[in-house]
């Protein structure tokens, strides 16, 4: 059984690094690997690869950064003669990024299946290019995998087969589980020059709504300038936060040293970290602020009280379940947030169901076992679709 496997994004490596140990168990399957290069600089994409022992993809497209509309038709483009040559009997593709709906888009018309892990989920404002990716990568899979209930109400209600959905649990917390010996040892603390006995923050910001307008990111940033007068907040900076910021003429100055009669406090500014550095500097923080999906469900699990920067949340189990709450985007709320959060921090809760760590093993095992898989020979095209004239 050949299943090409697409990741193109950060949070996609994190997802499908179960998902590809898991098949290579399997000797039935014959696993390929097509990173399209969403992301693709050292910190975004090689560091990912080499935390999460990633094998090198077997094709890499390359398609770099660009509009919403170029990036997903750049890799429909280049995807389509791979997927052609290669013939696989199943595609899979997980989260919400632009490779994610261009993949399963040029699948589902090469008449190839497409299997959808972390289907589902739904924030409700379509502004978000990310809920886009997720509605129409839903509308077209197979086999659709969800991290929570919510999903797979939201996928029922939207006409999808109930055979089609399966409960999975969630494979960002396998990831979690699985490298947890090696993310305890990291030295980012040394590196950083974070005092781990000492109360800090952590902050990551990427979506456009909160960076790409000025306005938005200014209230953002006094609300944590202020937060950074009561404790240290540590900021990995996104390269598309960091390249905004250097436009406004932000200069990246560093906190204060911390001397013997008072804690290092304010803003300190790094560039974006690898998987492991940043589970571990996550891991022992006091508090997380983010509009991050992916950071709201690993803090559910760590037990770090996490303030999402948003107005909605496609991950509502992280907020009945776990330590998030959603906050929104007004500074005066952040700072009243987080001093509330630092002072009141939540009890200890169980995890969501079925985040336990052996989620990709349930995915693995319903894809053997897929009918939709069984019948890909006789839907695949015959011969490869010529490619367009001007």
């Amino acid at each position: 059984m050949r299943i090409v496997s697409v990741v193109g994004a950060r949070p996609n490596f994190v997802k499908m690094a179960p998902l590809l140990k898991e098949m290579r168990l399997h000797r039935s399957i014959h696993s390929i690997l097509v990173h399209t290069g969403q992301h693709y600089d050292l910190t975004m994409s090689e560091q990912f690869f080499r935390d999460l022992d990633l094998p090198p993809p077997d094709f890499n497209l390359g398609v770099g950064s660009c509009s919403h509309a170029v990036q997903t038709a750049e890799v429909m483009r280049r995807l389509e003669p791979v997927l052609s040559t290669t013939r696989p009997e199943l595609v899979l593709v997980v989260g919400d990024v632009n490779s994610t709906l261009a993949a399963a888009l040029t699948a589902v018309k090469l008449g190839i299946p497409l299997a959808h892990v972390e289907a589902g989920l739904r924030s409700f404002d379509r502004r978000m290019p990310e809920e886009i990716n997720r509605l129409l990568t839903d509308a077209v899979a197979d086999s659709l995998f969800v991290t929570e209930e919510s999903g797979r109400q939201n996928l029922l209600r939207e006409g999808i087969p109930a055979a089609k959905i399966h409960f999975v649990g969630n494979v960002m917390i396998d990831a979690l589980h699985a490298f947890r010996p090696r993310w305890q040892h990291s030295t980012i603390f040394d590196e950083l020059g974070v005092d781990a006995d000492h109360p800090y923050g952590v902050v990551t910001l990427h979506r456009p709504a909160n960076v790409d307008a000025p306005v938005v990111l200014a209230d953002l940033l006094e609300g944590l300038q202020e937060l950074g007068r009561h404790l240290l907040v540590v900021f990995p900076l996104h390269p598309r936060v960091k390249s905004q910021l250097q436009r406004q003429g932000h200069v990246f100055s560093p906190p204060p040293v911390a001397t013997e009669r008072s804690e290092r406090k304010g803003i300190a500014y790094v560039d974006a970290l690898g998987y492991l550095d940043f589970i571990a500097l996550v891991s022992r923080a006091r508090l997380v602020l983010t509009d991050s999906g992916g950071i709201q469900e690993e803090t559910t699990i760590l037990g770090v009280p996490c303030l999402t920067l948003r107005d909605t949340t496609e991950r509502p189990v992280t907020v009945s379940h776990g330590t998030n709450r959603v906050i929104g985007t007004d500074p005066g709320r952040i700072v009243d947030e987080a001093l509330w959060t630092l002072s009141h921090p939540p009890p200890a809760s169980a995890p969501p169901p079925l985040w336990d760590g052996q989620t990709a093993g349930r995915i693995v095992r319903i894809l053997l076992g897929s009918p939709s898989t069984e019948s890909a020979e006789s839907a695949r095209p015959a011969e490869s679709p010529r490619q367009c004239q001007a």
